[in-house]
């Protein structure tokens, strides 16, 4: 990731951690002249916000710096680290809510000035959502776990917000407070699956779990620009350390190629796949000489050497570009 990317991220995490403090001081106003247990749930898991929201902003600048010695690929793995920090927070905000809303079930508390609740609601909800589509946007863009887990939690606190605007518009309306502690619950196990979702993304992170996604459109772009030299692509793995690649595969290649012919070829699929990529990806190609039942699949038409004549193109699908043997027909 480029210095001026890296602080442009920075930039942004900075804002939307400014936003969540502000955010966070409103919905505990609102708290205060309501007593609402729902409104409180909203604004303790500001809390976990403006802390998740500090610790990834620590660790985009962590993330950003260059490789060094002790460590190769770079400082990118810490973005999941962070995505699972916020996870667990938010896991544990729930938990808290929960247990704050089954005791007032068992000891109602009087609840007031509901519509200065709402009000105020509809407007830290309506930042929260603005912000949380921008950051995800732009993490996706970046490639940034960070970016993304954040804009997903904001989000998800946006939608909790519309769903606390309509439960206090039925307190309001029906007189039955108990249903405050109940849509405080309802809230809290949303937030849980929210926090349960980063915490799983950033495990297969760390863990260096397949993104059949990332890999399906990674191998869609080889078989949309393949070269008639690529005999075949195969044992490919793609490793993520945050915002960057790295891609280990196998390259079949004409056996008569010379070591600069080869080369080349492994240039030019290193352009391809770096090709309209926000950041450059790092590959570790091994090249593997043809062997005569290659000549069936083998798409080179100028090929003195060949053995058999050309039966069929395969086509590469990730489930057989990942597969650690060679193509056949």
């Amino acid at each position: 990731m480029s210095n001026t990317s890296s602080r442009s991220n920075y930039q942004m995490q900075l804002w939307a951690l400014i936003l969540g403090i502000a955010l966070m001081a409103i919905k505990f106003i609102a708290w205060w002249f309501t007593n609402s247990n729902a409104v409180l749930s909203d604004a303790l898991e500001s809390i976990i916000n403006v802390v998740a929201g500090a610790f990834a902003l620590y660790s985009l600048g962590i993330a950003a710096q260059p490789r060094d010695h002790n460590h190769p690929y770079g400082h990118g793995k810490i973005e999941f680290v962070s995505a699972g920090f916020e996870g667990a927070l938010i896991f544990l905000a729930g938990i808290s809510i929960i247990g704050k809303a089954i005791y007032n079930l068992q000891f109602p508390q009087p609840i007031g000035a509901l519509d200065i609740g709402v009000i105020l609601t509809v407007v830290t909800g309506g930042f929260n959502y603005l912000m949380g589509i921008y950051l995800e946007k732009r993490g996706r863009k970046v490639e940034s776990t960070i970016m993304v887990a954040s804009g997903k939690h904001l989000q998800s606190d946006a939608w909790s917000s519309l769903g606390l605007i309509i439960g206090l518009g039925l307190v309001w309306a029906t007189g039955w407070y108990v249903l405050d502690s109940v849509i405080a619950i309802l809230f809290a196990l949303l937030i849980i699956y929210t926090g349960y979702g980063l915490v799983r993304s950033a495990m297969a992170g760390i863990m260096d779990e397949t993104d059949t996604a990332l890999v399906a459109e990674i191998v869609e772009q080889l078989q949309a620009h393949r070269s008639p030299h690529w005999i075949d692509i195969h044992n490919l793995r793609v490793i993520k350390y945050g915002a960057h690649l790295h891609i280990d595969c196998h390259m079949t290649v004409p056996w008569y190629f010379t070591t600069r012919e080869a080369h080349r070829e492994v240039e030019a699929l290193e352009r391809l796949v770096n090709d309209n990529r926000e950041n450059p990806v790092e590959l570790f190609i091994h090249i593997d000489p043809c062997m005569p039942n290659s000549c069936p699949l083998c798409m080179k038409e100028d090929c003195a050497y060949r053995k058999h004549v050309f039966e069929k193109r395969v086509e590469w699908t990730m489930e057989n570009v990942v597969v650690n043997e060679r193509h056949g027909v």
